[in-house]
């Protein structure tokens, strides 16, 4: 078992608020969803850490457990107008989603960071073995 190289809990809160998973002064991100090449605060190489498909399938579990089962048993989602209900459910199931996305990539990464996992560990995954 691999040991943790980093603290976990600040390495992935400091990422979830967008900053570097190393000091937390530095910003994690350059554009949206782009992580920046190095911290600007304390030089970490922050495009090391992968984030791959990780975030999007963590946010579409958090957004249809947090979100959309509690949505449907209310009985005003049935009982409206589709027309109506249905572009307010999915333009605010949009808008909490884009907002959600970089806090749990942020996190990933802050993940990915205290464990010392790098994107040249990809040879070391057994999924990824050819017979």
């Amino acid at each position: 078992m691999q040991e943790i190289s980093h603290a976990l809990a600040p390495s992935v809160f400091r990422g979830v608020k967008g900053r570097c998973p190393a000091c937390g002064q530095g910003r994690l991100f350059w554009k949206y969803l782009k992580v920046n090449g190095r911290c600007e605060a304390c030089d970490q190489d922050l495009a090391r850490y992968p984030a791959d498909d990780g975030p999007a399938y963590l946010t579409i579990l958090l957004m249809g457990h947090l979100v959309v089962a509690p949505m449907l048993i209310f009985p005003i989602i049935w009982r409206s107008n589709p027309l109506y209900s249905l572009p307010i459910i999915m333009g605010g199931l949009a808008a909490v989603t884009l907002t959600a996305l970089p806090r749990v990539k942020g996190g990933w990464v802050g993940l990915m960071y205290a464990l010392g996992v790098k994107d040249t560990d990809a040879a070391l995954h057994t999924a990824d073995a050819v017979d």
